[in-house]
């Protein structure tokens, strides 16, 4: 017979796995591969930029991001880093063996 507190540990820690496959895969799950060249984008709007809510923030300037069939603005915020090192990386088109795939913008 297994100790109850051991079955606890097993148990709690499969649990867990579908939760951290769902985070995974929410990351390319709404890529849409598509065949034909993606089409470019327009052009940023002007946005003012307010003034920051403190030292610890980012601006992420406004963008246009794909939705699947036409591109969307996105205003511009004022974000957390979230590490030290952390670079904000643009909404693009990434080439696949197929076609390309919208990449949306995160922080890496």
């Amino acid at each position: 017979m297994i100790p109850m507190s051991r079955t606890l540990i097993v148990f709690t820690s499969l649990a867990a796995l579908p939760a951290v496959g769902c985070y995974v895969e929410a990351r390319t799950a709404d890529a849409e591969e598509v065949e034909a060249p993606p089409p470019e984008p327009p052009p940023p709007a002007v946005e003012v930029v307010p003034a920051s809510p403190g030292p610890e923030y980012v601006w992420i300037a406004g963008y246009h991001r794909w939705d699947g069939r036409a591109y969307v603005w996105v205003r511009g915020h004022y974000d957390r880093r979230p590490r030290e090192r952390a670079q904000w990386v643009r909404g693009h088109w990434d080439r696949r063996a197929r076609g390309h795939v919208w990449i949306e913008a995160h922080w890496e």
